[in-house]
């Protein structure tokens, strides 16, 4: 469905991605971990259309997109879930939430879409009315993912999502993200967290300074006693 290849970019002049490659299937879960520095969160930023590389291809559904701008590839059906939430803090939940459907294809199906959300997020149906800025870290995490989903995506790109969450709802946050795969959603994700982002994911990458330095399934890499030592703090 989305494939990255030999991508590189950077930051006036300095350069951040060598030569990646990755590929996000459709209808599975795939997860890129990586130490803080790594270039995980620059990589999304070049499938948003928020940096444009200097070299390589970026291709949704068959097309080069490369050079599409970002809203534009918004509306072909890439929602983002920006790393920190970045929500209207004097907006309501649903508020936020609406702000999600501002594209054709979401604007059609609001009013669906904002109720399934709500099936999956049941806090946020009791919450919707509550300003955003109010809301705990878990429950801003919930109201990203649902504006993300008020686009009607084809793919969801997560940017950190258990960042700035207390410890007990990092779970439920990974088991909706795994719902929504089995719902049949394709999901790209950017991890700190690798031992739970692997736990859901269907095939990972491990990316160290730029490049990509390792992939396969989640069982695979969690055996790998490189990862175990460099990730989970194992000595």
């Amino acid at each position: 469905m989305l494939r990255l290849e030999g991508i590189t970019a950077g930051y006036e002049g300095t350069r951040v991605l060598r030569d990646i490659g990755l590929e996000a299937k459709e209808g599975m879960a795939t997860v890129l971990i990586g130490p803080n520095g790594a270039g995980k969160s620059t990589t999304l930023k070049v499938i948003n259309g928020l940096l444009h590389p200097t070299g390589g291809r970026v291709v949704f559904q068959g097309n080069d997109i490369t050079k599409i701008p970002a809203h534009e590839r918004a509306a072909r059906g890439i929602a983002s879930c920006p790393e920190g939430r970045r929500l209207f803090p004097l907006l309501t939940a649903e508020g936020n939430l609406r702000l999600g459907a501002y594209s054709p294809r979401g604007r059609a199906a609001a009013e669906e879409t904002l109720a399934s959300v709500y099936d999956l997020f049941p806090r946020l149906r009791e919450r919707a009315n509550v300003k955003a800025g109010r809301l705990s870290g878990g429950e801003q995490q919930m109201v990203a993912i649902g504006r993300a989903l008020m686009s009607k995506p084809t793919i969801l790109v997560l940017d950190e999502p258990s960042l700035g969450i207390a410890p007990k709802l990092v779970s439920e946050i990974f088991e909706k993200i795994q719902q929504l795969r089995k719902g049949g959603l394709t999901v790209l994700m950017v991890e700190q967290n690798a031992y739970q982002a692997l736990r859901i994911a269907d095939f990972g990458y491990v990316m160290q300074e730029g490049r990509i330095v390792m992939d396969g399934p989640p069982d695979r890499l969690l055996d790998l006693e490189d990862l175990r030592k460099a990730y989970f703090a194992i000595p």
